[in-house]
């Protein structure tokens, strides 16, 4: 076992069983097994493994970028193919890889699984979805704002659909989602596992009503950030300045900084 920080997928097929009703398992099976080879085909293109199968994907991705990439071709791509409407949920967060002995793999068993909190908040994520929305978490939206490779423009759009409280989860989450139409940024309602507590304003209220701890940890962290903007000031004005640098240890004249330090002056 190992643990790991990943992007996690879980993609749903709506009304699977509704369909194996109306039509039968071999027509399902015959449509199923070729959505399925699509899928396939977008999970490897985008780096991504697949974990499980069932009516959908359980799959990981390295990068949110490759994850988020693979949910918005399958939806841009995939239900014009097959005519089936799909959900899919995405999360960043540590999990627990299982690689499973050989032995096991022999008769049938996966080869590697994942196990974690992380896995349930994808899972609770995507069972809220609306039919061709992609639903991210606040983890997996601020690590894609904090990623290279995927521009959220004109065509591709994201919007804040409100704190949901997962069952069995103790910490409510905001939700984000990811589309190319204002339909797929319509906030999900409430199921029977995942409570929609709120939007944006919500949201904003929330925060005003943050408990001593909670405001304790958020001014900690910003009188951190202070701190070390400070330092980087203070230092800054002694390495500049060659009549304070012996507070340092260092001597008057360093010919390399000083060339640069005139470069800069000269630029500005």
């Amino acid at each position: 076992m190992r643990e790991k920080t990943l992007a996690i997928v879980l993609l749903d097929i709506i009304g699977s069983t509704a369909y194996v009703q109306r039509y039968g398992a071999k027509k399902t099976t015959l449509l199923f097994q070729y959505h399925d080879k699509l899928t396939r085909s977008l999970i490897y293109k985008n780096n991504g493994r697949e974990i499980d199968r069932s009516d959908g994907f359980l799959c990981s991705f390295e990068t949110i970028v490759d994850a988020v990439k693979f949910g918005l071709a399958y939806q841009a791509e995939i239900p014009k193919k097959t005519k089936l409407n799909c959900r899919i949920g995405i999360h960043w967060g540590k999990i627990i890889e299982v690689k499973q002995h050989d032995y096991y793999v022999t008769a049938n068993a996966k080869k590697i699984e994942i196990e974690g909190l992380s896995k349930n908040i994808a899972a609770r994520t995507m069972s809220i979805c609306r039919p061709k929305q992609i639903l991210l978490t606040k983890n997996a939206m601020e690590k894609l704002k904090r990623s290279p490779g995927l521009r959220i423009g004109r065509l591709t759009l994201y919007a804040c659909v409100g704190l949901y409280q997962f069952k069995g989860v103790k910490t409510p989450y905001e939700l984000y989602a990811l589309g190319s139409t204002s339909e797929a940024l319509q906030p999900p309602q409430s199921s029977d596992k995942v409570k929609r507590l709120g939007g944006p304003k919500y949201i904003k209220k929330r925060a005003r009503n943050r408990n001593f701890s909670d405001w304790t940890k958020f001014f900690y962290r910003k009188i951190v950030i202070i701190a070390i903007l400070g330092w980087i000031y203070f230092l800054s004005t002694i390495l500049i300045n060659p009549n304070q640098r012996w507070i340092l240890s260092l001597p008057k004249e360093i010919i390399l900084l000083d060339t640069l330090i005139q470069f800069i002056r000269d630029l500005i």
